[in-house]
């Protein structure tokens, strides 16, 4: 055990250690982790690894908060502390009911299943485009070109942002959220300056909602009430960040993923070619398998008890999605993929009150486009090295080097 340390970024530098989490699972599923030279605030954390624990400590925000517990006077949803005049309290997934409720219920009618049915079309016309390009470049890097951009298209339409400006909001999430010059807890100019400019452009854009609202999520923000009052300033600028990054990382994550799985598995791209109706069983099991949200974390607000081991208030508490996805208690051979696996209840949305509220836009988006892209791509092979996202808090891939074959081909 002391040979593991999940804070060192570099263990996760070419996909997640699923080794790790096995043994975790088998040996300590409710484990201290010691701090280490990489662990940020220089103190230890539990570590929850099988899916039981997880879905309880999930479902039990009095006793474990996304904003603090204990005597901390930060907190959060990551390892490192936050501060909690611009994160906790502040951002949506760092808030704890009654608020938290409250704004979740502001923007759920925007993402229900009937309202992006009204978008459903649009977005099959542009991953039709998105397709057919690649196709006619023959190589492609499938991220940036067909994972990324089909949400980041979807994100700005559902936000009301440009759809000229989407890259340089694409590019300064992927600045906020990558590590490969950096460690946990560190922030450097380059992460501070995309952090800046993000929020001064979501100020320029909520100021023009103010005076000329559309039909769009961030007028519907900056009109609204929660709970008798409106969101603040830093909610407002904080909820538009934490939307633009959800929108245009974690969903091209599990596309990506979930292509290269099928890269890898010829014959299941031929299976589902044959058998449409297998698509949304595939789509879920892309979800479980590529796990893009590795971790969240809670803080103890009380002294209690988990797995025998005794947790006291403030201590720090995180959730391993991605392990609690691989859980042979669970999922029958976890480590297969199996696009026919019945039933699939896992965890890539989260669980209990910060289930992802993003979780239809998800699985449209990745229907849509892989419909689109087995009606007109035959074959697909990997061209080069996949790059994989240093980070053990998001899991995926930067870079996937692909050709794509057409139907006839």
């Amino acid at each position: 055990m002391e040979d593991i340390d999940l804070t060192d970024l570099d263990r996760f530098a070419h996909g997640f250690p699923h080794a790790v989490f096995d043994h975790l699972r088998e040996r300590q599923p409710v484990w201290w982790h010691p701090p280490t030279a990489h662990t940020p605030d220089g103190e230890g954390f539990w570590v929850l690894s099988r899916y039981a624990d997880i879905v309880a400590v999930a479902g039990d925000s009095s006793t474990y908060s996304s904003e603090s517990g204990g005597n901390r006077s930060g907190g959060g949803t990551l390892i490192e502390d936050l501060p909690a005049d611009w994160a906790v309290g502040v951002l949506l997934n760092m808030m704890d009911d009654p608020r938290h409720a409250g704004v979740r219920k502001l923007l759920m009618p925007s993402v229900a299943p009937r309202t992006l049915k009204l978008i459903e079309d649009d977005l099959r016309q542009r991953a039709e485009i998105l397709v057919d390009t690649a196709l006619e470049q023959g190589e492609c890097d499938f991220l940036l070109d067909l994972a990324a951009e089909l949400p980041l298209q979807a994100v700005a339409q559902l936000l009301g942002v440009p759809q000229a400006d989407r890259h340089q909001l694409f590019g300064w999430a992927n600045v906020a959220l990558d590590y490969d010059d950096r460690e946990l807890g560190e922030a450097t100019a380059r992460t501070r300056q995309a952090v800046a400019e993000t929020r001064a452009y979501g100020a320029k854009l909520f100021a023009a909602k103010a005076t000329d609202p559309g039909d769009d999520l961030m007028s519907l923000v900056v009109h609204a009430d929660v709970d008798g009052r409106p969101l603040t300033e830093m909610e407002q600028a904080m909820l538009f960040s934490l939307l633009i990054a959800a929108g245009s990382e974690t969903t091209r994550n599990s596309i990506a993923v979930g292509m290269l799985a099928l890269i890898e598995r010829p014959e299941v791209w031929r299976s589902l070619r044959a058998d449409r109706s297998q698509l949304d069983g595939a789509v879920e099991e892309m979800l479980r398998w590529a796990s893009s949200t590795s971790y969240n974390r809670r803080t103890a607000t009380r002294d209690t008890v988990l797995g025998g081991q005794r947790i006291r208030a403030g201590d720090k508490v995180t959730l391993w999605w991605t392990s609690a996805n691989r859980d042979a208690t669970v999922f029958t051979d976890p480590h297969r993929f199996d696009i026919g696996r019945r039933p699939n209840p896992h965890l890539a949305f989260g669980r209990g009150g910060h289930f992802c509220l993003g979780s239809n836009l998800a699985r449209m988006e990745m229907r849509v486009l892989f419909g689109t892209l087995l009606d007109r791509v035959g074959g697909a092979e990997l061209t080069g090295a996949v790059e994989y996202t240093r980070s053990n808090k998001h899991t995926g891939v930067r870079h996937l080097p692909v050709r794509l074959s057409g139907v006839g081909d």
